[in-house]
């Protein structure tokens, strides 16, 4: 079963808890029950609720509850954004629906997004490659219309800062959203021109090895966001290549 088919109609809500849990379970309220009374949900059972699971259910839902406060801070939802969200993150039509009623409950709702930041941040703990990369699915809804406003750039901001990312580390992302030939590629990779040959190569070495999809995926990452994964990878060449044709590294 793919991770949205465990979402909605499985122990989502009673795996997370929290501000995510509530939400999820306001949707699928009879399947958490009957978990909770010691039952079987849906396609899902108890014990087979583990870490990493809770992990991949709270990336995907948190891509998608994050993007619908990002939505509601900018002030519309275009049909650019819905689209490129089923197209980078491989929504099959038959999930549409359940996923179409997380990103609208979300949206709805009267409460703003900082619970659900936290609680994300509390589930995937200290592994900021995971968060870079959740952050990278929003930045990828933002920029579907062609245009990252800046309501989305304060929202994103602020989800960085809770996260736990610098101002500079968000630069760092964000930079790798406008691309080589739009932004600095030291910034991508996070070095400095002041950096020798040796220091740039670990640099960007390391950053190959930490985004690398399989990487991420054994971290956590639903296999489902690896297209996400993909294009990160291949900014970080992209800067990378721009670098050694500048300087003449080989």
């Amino acid at each position: 079963m793919s991770i949205w088919g465990k979402i909605i109609g499985s122990a989502a809500g009673f795996a997370l808890g929290g501000p995510l849990g509530a939400l999820l379970g306001g949707l699928a309220g009879h399947a958490v029950d009957a978990l909770a009374a010691g039952g079987a949900a849906p396609g899902l059972r108890r014990e087979h609720v583990g870490r990493d699971q809770t992990r991949r259910i709270a990336f995907t839902v948190g891509v998608i509850v994050l993007g619908a406060k990002m939505a509601k801070a900018d002030g519309r939802v275009t049909t650019d954004e819905i689209q490129a969200f089923r197209e980078v993150f491989h929504v099959p039509e038959s999930e549409v629906e359940q996923v179409g009623r997380i990103f609208n409950r979300a949206k709805e709702e009267a409460g703003g997004f900082e619970p659900y930041a936290a609680q994300i941040k509390a589930v995937l703990g200290d592994d900021m490659t995971l968060l870079e990369e959740l952050l990278d699915g929003l930045f990828h809804i933002a920029k579907a219309d062609a245009v990252i406003h800046q309501a989305e750039i304060t929202f994103l901001e602020d989800v960085a800062r809770i996260f736990g990312f610098s101002e500079a580390e968000f630069a760092a992302i964000r930079a790798s959203h406008l691309g080589p030939d739009q932004s600095d590629p030291y910034t991508i990779l996070g070095a400095t021109r002041a950096m020798d040959e040796a220091a740039l190569k670990a640099a960007y070495r390391k950053l190959v090895r930490e985004h690398h999809p399989d990487t991420l995926i054994a971290k956590g990452m639903p296999e489902e966001f690896v297209k996400v994964a993909t294009e990160r990878l291949a900014q970080i060449n992209a800067a990378w290549e721009k670098i050694a044709k500048e300087r003449g590294i080989r």
